[in-house]
């Protein structure tokens, strides 16, 4: 067996670093070829990270929630040799054979060398977070693993393999589950194996082992989590053997692990679970925390990052309009009973989204982009629209491309899809660019009104507030009405009151009489 050590490849967003959001396998895990080990989050996006290899998990070098810098090491595998032929194992020198099936000088996916483009099957110089020059393979400092012709020539027929993009493993089944090692195996790997391990960092040192690690050879069995899960149970000292999991197939999820720690708090809870829960102090049984601190990373850095770089470079001013909205809900009513929508998730959201899509065409100032630099304002003739999503991972806003091409039936069907991939973690980089205009949807928490902040690079964002019965004249008379008010946040370097005032009353006019869409299209 042979140690090969996997670092961080460059994702190809020009970023340094990433954070680890889970593992999808754990240490005596064996692992195929571009089977999906990891999940990182990167610019608001979670990639998914194939093994470069085939083998067993040796160890894993981060946990869950840390910072990675790109070229530092994750994880280890447990390969076999290659059998018997000149030059085989691990030499220095020769032409290494990284991640992917390369050939080129420094094609491979070593510890501890500059960034390149990710663990692909690239074969140009340096196509790889390889170490070294010429001929660094999985090693590190320039020491590759030679391989036969024969095996260099197999590899070179492989398809090549991009991180994220990697051929779903067959069956998708969890990859099988060996007996759990020792600590000490957890820790480094054992016996002649050692020799063939990359040095590593000094500063990085191999994740504490989980609630599951501590069981001595007769205790249960610990039931169906992931390694987030399985921290978070450590860090509040919940015995996961007594819970049942009421995740799909019994899988214990994080909601499963704090019910029991909220039920019956162990003595040893910390006050957080980042990497410095270590510094914090137990709060006394039966006392809250005076005060909290969280490290600022991942979705919410970003996402605080993206508000000061708005709300500091564009000068923002909101509109307000209340609406009687009652002929759309009754429109609504009407369309669910229908075979078109049959299935369909139809809300005030796609209602809103057709009309605003409408109202874009016939206010264009509002769809565009202020190009500081080229000192010019960029009109778009197709409307991207983002729906900003509260998800399990903070804020984003992904978008719906072409929007104004749909009709009322395949536009439901895109926002359902696009809320529901948020809502899985799913959203890819793609969906999280390129947007022209969005809609933030407050409504669903009770709220009427307020001053929405634009997405960078956007001119408008519309907030739709709830909808209420409210007393309203109608036909001259006071009656209950269902009563909406609209929100409209817009750039005031691009879009002037006169310009928003008649993009907003478009949108209302659509609301409040939808048959008024046939005279605007």
């Amino acid at each position: 067996m042979t140690v090969k050590t996997f670092a961080l490849p460059d994702l190809g967003e020009g970023l340094t670093e990433s954070e680890l959001v889970a593992w999808r396998v754990d240490v005596g895990d064996s692992v195929e070829l571009n089977q999906i080990i990891a999940e990182v989050e990167t610019a608001k996006a979670l990639v998914e990270l194939p093994s470069p290899f085939a083998g067993e998990i040796g160890r894993l070098y981060v946990d869950p929630g840390a910072t990675v810098r790109v070229g530092a090491p994750i994880v280890d595998f447990e390969v076999a040799d290659a059998g018997g032929g000149p030059g085989s194992g691990a030499g220095a020198g020769g032409a290494g054979a990284g991640a992917g099936a390369g050939g080129g000088p420094g094609s491979g996916a070593g510890a501890g060398g500059a960034a390149g483009s990710g663990a692909d099957a690239g074969g140009g110089p340096g196509s790889g977070a390889g170490a070294g020059g010429a001929g660094s393979g999985a090693g590190a400092g320039g020491g590759g693993a030679e391989v036969p012709a024969a095996s260099a020539s197999a590899a070179a027929e492989r398809e090549p393999v991009l991180v994220g993009y990697g051929p779903p493993v067959e069956g998708g089944a969890r990859p099988q589950r060996k007996a759990r090692p020792s600590l000490a195996h957890r820790a480094a790997p054992a016996g002649g194996e050692a020799a063939a391990s990359p040095s590593a960092s000094p500063s990085i040192a191999a994740p504490e082992p989980g609630p599951e690690a501590e069981l001595g050879a007769g205790s249960a069995v610990p039931r169906r989590s992931t390694p987030p899960v399985r921290k978070l149970a450590h860090d509040l000292g919940v015995d996961l053997t007594t819970l049942e999991g009421t995740g799909e197939d019994g899988l214990i999820t994080r909601e499963d692990v704090l019910a029991a720690s909220a039920n019956h708090p162990g003595p040893d809870a910390r006050l957080d679970a980042g990497p410095d829960a270590g510094l914090a102090t137990a709060a006394p049984a039966g006392t809250a925390p005076r005060e909290m601190r969280t490290p600022i990373q991942g979705v919410r850095k970003l996402t605080a990052e993206a508000m000061v770089r708005s709300a500091f470079t564009a000068p923002h001013a909101t509109e307000f309009l209340s609406i009687d909205v009652t002929p759309s809900v009754e429109l609504l009513e009407r369309l669910r009973a229908s075979r078109a929508f049959a299935g369909r998730r139809l809300t005030m959201l796609t209602i809103v989204a057709k009309a605003l899509c409408v109202a874009v065409g016939r206010n264009p100032a509002v769809n565009a982009h202020w190009d500081e630099q080229a000192q010019e304002i960029v009109t778009f003739g197709y409307v991207n629209l983002g729906i900003a999503a509260a998800t399990p991972r903070g804020l984003m806003v992904p978008n719906i491309k072409d929007a104004e091409t749909l009709d009322l039936v395949a536009l439901a069907e895109a926002l359902e899809e696009l809320v529901d991939t948020a809502k899985a973690g799913r959203t890819g980089q793609d969906a999280l660019t390129g947007g022209t205009v969005s809609i933030t949807n407050i409504g669903v928490f009770g709220i009427d009104a307020g001053t929405p902040i634009l997405n960078p690079g956007e001119a408008a964002i519309l907030a739709i507030g709830a909808v209420r019965r409210t007393p309203w004249e109608h036909r001259g008379e006071v009656a209950l009405r269902r009563v909406c008010t609209l929100s409209l946040s817009f750039d005031h370097r691009l879009v002037d009151g006169a310009q928003a005032s008649r993009f907003l009353a478009d949108i209302g006019t659509i609301l409040s009489d939808p048959g008024m869409l046939l005279t605007m299209v």
